[in-house]
């Protein structure tokens, strides 16, 4: 008998999944899903098929929190094959030109620094993003001409791994948000007057998450048959490590619960400030705040002055808090 997403378990927690190849990120959800059957789970941050690595998923409760992954730091390794260039910028699409040029490792790393630091980058046809209301790759499937606009991208490190042979060269790539791997690629080799593609991608990383925390389908598949399957669970504040986080007295935890303000005290204003980052607001205008009682997660509070504001408030469910 199938499962029901309604009568699913209600399990609170991030699950680090390594995707396998040729699977959709949805699918993969769907797949993790079923195997803890979990009344409710999304991903922070999706993944083509023909890439592998790192797919944080989310359950119950932390399902409130993938907000807080979109904007986080990524890192791939990906590997370009010289030679052709493709619709789509990976393996997957049309060839639409070929070249001779084979770069060698003194030409590749001499124009990598160009691509470090906040760049104009424009997202490839193949996309997910919207135009006139329809996903770009959509209208580009369908043969109409696609023409998507610059965007201003993050790259905080890129650097060649190795060059296997003279078709081939590895990079790894730490960036931003909204920063495409693939036309990362098209852009290294117009800059070195060659044609190439992603013939390979890996996410090694997302914010707080990496590889050895990862954990494949078959593998969490005999985890669920050993009935430990709640052991791979991260906690809901895991990805909450950036924002400044408060312990609040059973009191408050219920006023706030309720969606009622409370008035934080000189020492606890305190507390907040001394976690507040240089590049984050000061301790007496807004900013997030994570609110827990013990080990329980209470809500994400709006500190405003002296006073907290609940924006979203936490459930008591199983699994990892």
């Amino acid at each position: 008998m199938a499962r029901s997403r309604k009568t699913g378990q209600a399990i609170t927690g991030w699950l680090v999944l390594d995707k396998p190849l040729g699977m959709s990120s949805n699918q993969a959800l769907g797949k993790a899903r079923w195997l803890l059957n979990a009344k409710k789970a999304g991903h922070a941050g999706t993944l083509d098929p023909l890439a592998s690595g790192v797919l944080p998923i989310a359950f119950g409760e932390a399902t409130k929190t993938i907000a807080f992954m979109m904007d986080a730091q990524k890192g791939y390794r990906f590997t370009i094959r010289w030679g052709v260039s493709t619709s789509t910028l990976d393996a997957e699409g049309d060839v639409l030109a070929r070249s001779a040029v084979r770069p060698d490792r003194a030409a590749i790393e001499a124009v990598l620094p160009r691509f470090v630091g906040e760049i104009e980058q424009v997202p490839p046809a193949f996309s997910a993003l919207k135009v006139d209301g329809k996903r770009a790759y959509a209208l580009a499937r369908a043969g109409q001409e696609v023409a998507l606009k610059a965007r201003r991208v993050r790259i905080d490190a890129l650097r060649l791994l190795e060059r296997p042979d003279a078709d081939h060269a590895r990079f790894a790539v730490e960036c931003g948000k909204g920063t495409y791997v693939r036309a990362l690629a098209r852009d290294l080799a117009r800059a070195l007057g060659a044609e190439g593609h992603v013939s390979a991608l890996r996410r090694t990383r997302v914010g707080p998450f990496g590889e050895k925390q990862a954990i494949g389908l078959g593998a969490l598949e005999e985890m669920v048959h050993k009935a430990r399957a709640l052991e791979v669970l991260m906690p809901l504040a895991a990805v909450l490590d950036d924002i400044p986080a408060l312990a609040v007295s059973d009191a408050n935890a219920q006023r706030i619960r309720h969606g009622q303000a409370i008035a934080l005290t000189p020492q606890q204003a305190q507390a907040l400030a001394t976690q507040t980052l240089p590049d984050m607001p000061a301790a007496s205008a807004e900013c997030m705040v994570y609110v827990c009682c013990g080990n329980q997660p209470v809500a994400i509070c709006k500190q405003e002055g002296a006073r907290l504001k609940t924006v979203r408030v936490f459930n008591d469910e199983n699994g990892v808090s």
